[in-house]
């Protein structure tokens, strides 16, 4: 896993739709980045981000739509 020190460096920058906007509890993804899927927290934009691999990203998302509880 990778990680960018800075993401504001990153551009196309998205809410996740599982993120709840109303509690400030927000991530953001970038899509389109080669080496995988950063995720950061939306309230530190110039905070780092965490590069998932895409394999890896996508089984996360397919547990989240299919109601799996992650702890």
């Amino acid at each position: 896993m990778n990680v960018i020190p800075d993401a504001s460096a990153l551009e196309d920058w998205r809410k996740s739709s599982y993120s709840d906007n109303g509690e400030g509890a927000c991530i953001e993804v970038s899509d389109g980045y080669a080496s995988g899927v950063p995720v950061r927290d939306s309230k530190v934009p110039h905070g780092p981000a965490i590069v998932f691999p895409k394999g890896d990203w996508s089984s996360f998302v397919a547990a989240v739509k299919g109601g799996e509880r992650l702890a």
